[in-house]
């Protein structure tokens, strides 16, 4: 069994095909075969013993009709009174009392079984025997021709009749080898045009492996069958694939070169120290602030980058009361930015609680009004305004800051991405902020929208389900 598993699954699928269907269709022949064989057999072997008995029935009647004029002697001289009733393929004896042979019709048999003991009084017994090696019907019963009483007995072997079912027999062999054989065949060039296109699939994602993305997918498959979902999964997932691989080169790309700005200012400010300002109190001070600077710049890039890197599954069970915490991230912002006013519109008293965790809307609230203070030329002001949309809670932040021009609002979520790079970094900013807001909303099932006009500041309007 081990070898026949081990076999049947380094075969092709085309080769499994093959297989399957020669295996079910032969063992679906046979089975039909075996039935029609029985049946045909059942019902040639009745006839054979409805032979019997017609014969059997006719010598009763004939020997009955004759009465007391027929005599032994003139059945003996004129034997077509018996051969036109019995078969050819049959052998009619009739013996005396001491069951001797006084007149045989027919030899179809050379060696005679004898009478059976006990045969009833009227009618015939009939049984089936082995005569010559030769399956037979046998059936003898007690006759009384004028004054002579004795027995009549008649051999029927079934010589003709198991000659015709091996007939039937080897041809339904060699019709099931031929099936075998053609289904075999059938089967194969079926699975050779059907799983072509799974065959080119399989060359194309070959051509992939080796080349990369820069192969192209040729294959082209109309129909609205599995192969055809398959494929269209399949230029989906590639898709998907690739814009991930890109994604994962950018992010790679402009994190080595976020990183690599704050290590040089840090490496350039180590050798102005090493070289003369451990004895310039006014050298080693600046470095040294400049360095902190750039380590917690660099320190805070990290953590925005490992929060990106972050895929942990959103639990449904979680609620925060948005109105609570975004109070509570208002005292705390009035406290990091004392020049910033900020505030906050409430709808309704309804309930604000959505699903999402507190920190995860911490978080994007955070970014949101931090962005806001630093995008803003003046003393930042800004709005929160809280309202229940059908099933969700919408928080919409707005400005009066910089704006943002048409053509970046597309790209604004994008990691790294800075309207004004040069200011940005000023500032202090990494260009992952919106990027973490934009994550934590989609994991949540949220939406997030922005409408911003240069000059004239920015609204950020995100949706997020209410807790039912």
């Amino acid at each position: 069994m081990n070898k026949i598993q081990h076999y049947l699954s380094n075969q092709s699928l085309k080769g499994k095909w093959a297989l399957t269907s020669a295996v079910v269709i032969f063992v679906s022949f046979a089975v039909i075969c075996s039935v029609l064989y029985i049946a045909i057999h059942s019902w040639l072997l009745n006839e054979q013993e409805q032979s019997v008995k017609r014969t059997m029935d006719d010598l009763t009647v004939f020997f009955e009709s004759q009465g007391n004029f027929l005599t032994i002697h003139d059945i003996q001289s004129n034997k077509g009174l018996m051969n036109s009733i019995v078969d050819k393929n049959q052998t009619v004896r009739i013996l005396n009392q001491d069951k001797v042979e006084i007149l045989r019709i027919n030899d179809s048999t050379k060696i005679m079984p004898s009478v059976p003991e006990g045969l009833p009084n009227h009618g015939y017994a009939i049984s089936k025997e082995k005569v010559e090696n030769v399956d037979t019907f046998l059936a003898a019963s007690t006759i009384k021709i004028g004054p002579f009483s004795g027995y009549i007995q008649l051999t029927h072997p079934l010589t003709s009749f198991l000659s015709l079912m091996r007939y039937i027999l080897t041809a339904m062999c060699i019709l099931g080898l031929g099936a075998l054989i053609a289904s075999a065949g059938i089967g194969y060039i079926l699975a050779t045009t059907l799983l072509k296109p799974l065959d080119d699939l399989r060359l194309e994602m070959t051509e992939v492996a080796e080349q990369g993305f820069k192969a192209p997918i040729k294959l082209q498959y109309d129909a609205k069958d599995e192969i055809g979902d398959l494929l269209t999964v399949y230029r989906s997932m590639m898709g998907e694939l690739e814009q991930s691989f890109l994604s994962q080169q950018q992010f790679i790309s402009d994190a080595s070169h976020e990183l690599r700005t704050p290590i040089q200012v840090v490496e350039g400010h180590l050798s102005l120290i090493k070289r003369w300002g451990k004895d310039d109190p006014a050298v080693l001070e600046e470095s040294l602030n400049t360095s902190l600077l750039e380590i917690t710049r660099m320190k805070k890039l990290i953590e925005e980058m490992l929060e990106l890197a972050r895929r942990e599954q959103n639990d449904l069970q979680n609620n925060a009361d948005i109105l609570m915490i975004t109070a509570d991230i208002m005292e705390e912002i009035k406290v990091l930015s004392p020049d910033a006013t900020i505030e906050l519109e409430v709808d309704s008293e309804n309930s604000y609680r959505a699903i999402i965790s507190d920190n995860a809307y911490g978080q994007i609230l955070r970014n949101l009004l931090q962005n806001a203070i630093r995008y803003s030329e003046n003393s930042p002001r800004i709005k929160i305004r809280l309202s229940k949309q059908h099933e969700n809670v919408q928080i919409e932040v707005s400005d009066q800051g910089i704006g943002i021009a048409e053509e970046d609002q597309a790209r604004i979520f994008d990691r790294f991405y800075r309207v004004d790079s040069s200011r940005s970094r000023d500032g202090g900013g990494t260009g992952l902020g919106l990027s973490i807001v934009n994550m934590l909303v989609n994991k949540y099932c949220g939406t997030i929208k922005v409408k911003s006009k240069l000059h004239f500041g920015s609204t950020f309007s995100i949706e997020l389900p209410a807790e039912k």
